[in-house]
């Protein structure tokens, strides 16, 4: 493995994930139906909890190589303590809440909702393990699930995580496959469970049956890995190589449209040369 080759990847996994999560807030309050890119606001668009903690897996990833669990527990209740207003969602305020005041994340993290979250929280900052680990398909979902296991011990959290990352790693390997073949290299990873089985059903479903993936798959509105994950994967399946058009794509389906584009942006970003300077000098700058 190439480091300097991994660090940058994640950093550009980085780059589309936080540019796809301040785009898709953007459309918490507008419809993309009756929106034009040139109608979109100058200022920048500020992003959400969904980068703020992928700041943090791209801190540990460049400090220890790995997602040192202790490390990313630390790093989530620091930066969350000094910025908790970046919409962070009910659980994710009791758990990092507790550890910035000096609970252990494996006594509260497990106990979230009863069995541990199974939110898209670890999935929506999934990917740019993917982009550092592209060359191990195993390592980069075994290490996909030991950075959602410090906030998402469920099963169904933990395989949400591990879909986007391995197939953020696919996306980053040249050539990548695409659509359904690109949908089933990711298959095997994931735990057996309702995400799998979504997303085996997402090969079914043909790019030009949008409604019937939204329909399908869901897009967030439970705010939960299996509602979100699977149409994500099925979006930027079709779409890798096109960034812009993958997060327009997106937001059409609407629901939870920061983390979806946030998981879409930091996949596709994988598989494309570069970004647009245009789209990104729009985006709210990166405090690390």
């Amino acid at each position: 493995m190439d480091i300097n080759i991994s660090i940058e990847n994640a950093k550009k996994s980085l780059d589309g994930l936080s540019l796809g999560d301040a785009f898709g807030e953007l459309f918490f309050r507008r419809s993309p139906f009756y929106t034009k890119f040139d109608a979109l606001p100058m200022t920048p668009w500020k992003w959400t909890d969904d980068t703020h903690m992928a700041l943090s897996i791209v801190e540990i990833l460049k400090l220890h190589h790995r997602i040192e669990q202790d490390a990313l527990a630390t790093a989530f209740a620091r930066r969350y303590q000094n910025d908790p207003a970046r919409g962070y969602a009910g659980g994710a305020h009791r758990l990092l809440g507790e550890v910035a005041q000096g609970a252990n994340w494996r006594d509260v993290s497990p106990r979230l909702f009863g069995n541990g979250s199974y939110g898209n929280g670890g999935a929506m900052r999934a990917a740019p393990i993917g982009g550092f680990f592209y060359e191990d398909l195993r390592k980069t979902a075994k290490e996909a699930e030991l950075s959602a296991e410090v906030t998402h011990a469920h099963i169904e959290g933990k395989a949400g995580a591990i879909a986007v990352a391995v197939a953020a790693a696919i996306a980053a390997s040249r050539p990548y496959p695409t659509g359904r073949d690109f949908l089933k290299e990711i298959i095997p990873f994931i735990p057996d469970g309702t995400t799998k089985s979504r997303v085996e059903l997402a090969t079914k479903i043909p790019p030009e049956a949008f409604w019937d993936a939204v329909k399908q798959l869901g897009t967030g509105h439970e705010v939960s890995a299996q509602d979100t994950v699977p149409f994500c994967l099925w979006n930027a399946a079709y779409l890798l190589g096109n960034y812009e058009d993958a997060l327009w794509s997106t937001i059409k389906g609407m629901g939870d449209v920061d983390t979806t584009c946030a998981i879409v942006g930091g996949i596709v970003a994988l598989s494309v040369p570069h970004i647009s300077e245009t789209w990104l000098q729009r985006r709210e700058p990166l405090m690390f």
